[in-house]
């Protein structure tokens, strides 16, 4: 006679809200300053000419790209942060998840300015 019960299905998280909430009510509004910040970069070289202008425009080139791919990288941890299950077991990754979100966006604003050539 087997008397093992099957094991309990995981329990439903009440809290689960709360890390992806926090994230998203941080995250959100520092991504927007960040976009706006980098979408103004192109003027601090609108008195550059010559090699000054060039290496500027050359280096924002790539790095505007990269920026915004970093913003997508955002959206991509929040969306997870949020679509995990609700379930107790998943506590761990959903607080991990919720705090990589406004780390990327600090992230993506150092590689951001790192890789343009500010005059």
């Amino acid at each position: 006679m087997d008397t093992t019960t099957p094991a309990a299905p995981a329990e439903r998280d009440s809290r689960a809200y709360v890390a992806p909430l926090l994230s998203t009510l941080l995250t959100l509004p520092a991504a927007a300053v960040s976009l706006f910040f980098a979408g103004l970069s192109p003027m601090a070289c609108d008195s550059c000419e010559g090699g000054a202008s060039d290496s500027f425009d050359a280096s924002f080139e790539l790095a505007w790209p990269v920026f915004t791919g970093g913003l997508v990288l955002v959206l991509i941890l929040l969306v997870a942060c949020w679509a995990l299950p609700w379930r107790r077991g998943q506590r761990a990754r959903r607080v991990a998840l919720a705090l990589a979100a406004p780390g990327a966006v600090l992230l993506n604003v150092l590689v951001f300015s790192a890789l343009v050539d500010w005059p």
